[in-house]
């Protein structure tokens, strides 16, 4: 070849080399999952959570309460009686009175027990936290410049939200278990409704409630993440989530106010007693899997429709 056709076609081959490297330099990036960055950044979440001591704290005080449960019947019951007849009288699930005659029940007591106020209060503290707390600290922007997106860093939050709501489930049970199976007699289940069941099966329904316990603090983790999107503020965040846990539990045990008990979170989140009848009545569980779902659609589009608009200073 000529010089005066390496000098007429020069410049077009270094425009198409210069072309095809940056092709090369951004193929990485356009090739790369976006479900793996996800799936990393929702591992780091995780890692963050279940890190913090608050976090710690707060699964050690809920495995406290079956043991606190536990020896409180043991000392009650110390002569082999029990504390009441074990059936259920109209009045509630009799978890307690069972739990002299079998170990297990202590699994289904204990939930009750933390049920009402220490688990939602630890979701509570937890989502109230999850993007508040970053902002006050500072690292929201920072998480922000990087290419994660709004919308998938919010649901990396609730994910994460949602996993903790599991795992403080688990820890409850699996502690009511260890407990009550090393503290009282285990055998054969005697159902709410009088039906006796194998100690395989009473494990498989203890199961199927922590999951359903799980899953009735959907609602209130939803609501903590709105909050958490309204502050910059962390300690105030979960200070007003965990005040408004409590309002809607007075608000749900005043008679006369019956007609929007309903309409709260927490107004079924005992229906996974149902789960220890023969056979098993699913009407009030489908009632709460269907409010739980209702609060995490509108709390959950209110908090991405604030946090997607909001300013990030901080």
């Amino acid at each position: 070849m000529s010089r005066a056709e390496t000098t007429a076609t020069g410049p077009d081959d270094r425009e198409q080399d210069r072309t095809e490297a940056a092709a090369d330099t951004a193929a990485p990036a356009v090739r790369a999952p976006k479900a793996v960055w996800s799936l990393g950044l929702f591992r780091s979440e995780l890692i963050t959570v279940f890190r913090r001591w608050r976090t710690l704290a707060l699964l050690a005080v809920l495995a406290g309460v079956p043991l606190l449960v536990g020896i409180a019947v043991r000392i009650e019951t110390g002569n082999g009686g029990s504390l009441g007849g074990g059936r259920d009288n109209g009045n509630g699930p009799a978890f307690i009175e069972q739990v002299s005659n079998n170990g297990l029940f202590l699994t289904f007591a204990s939930l009750a027990a933390t049920l009402p106020f220490f688990l939602p209060m630890a979701i509570g503290v937890v989502a109230g936290d999850s993007v508040a707390g970053e902002a006050s600290a500072g690292t929201l922007r920072y998480l922000l410049v990087a290419p994660a997106g709004r919308t998938r860093l919010l649901l990396v939050k609730y994910g994460s939200v949602l996993t903790f709501c599991l795992a403080a489930t688990l820890v409850v049970t699996a502690s009511a278990l260890a407990t009550g199976f090393a503290l009282f007699p285990v055998g054969e289940v005697t159902l709410l409704s009088g039906t006796d069941i194998s100690l395989s099966e009473g494990l498989l329904r203890a199961l199927l409630i922590a999951v359903l316990v799980a899953a009735s603090l959907v609602g209130i983790a939803a609501l903590g993440l709105f909050v958490s999107t309204l502050t910059d503020s962390g300690i105030s965040a979960m200070a007003a989530t965990v005040g408004l846990l409590i309002t809607v539990q007075i608000v749900d045990n005043i008679p006369q106010l019956h007609a929007f008990q309903p309409y709260l979170f927490p107004h079924y989140w005992l229906s996974f007693a149902d789960i220890l009848r023969d056979p098993v009545g699913w009407d009030g569980i489908a009632k709460n899997l269907g409010l739980q779902a209702l609060y995490a659609a509108v709390f959950g589009s209110a908090a991405w429709a604030r946090f997607t608009s909001r300013d990030v200073t901080a």
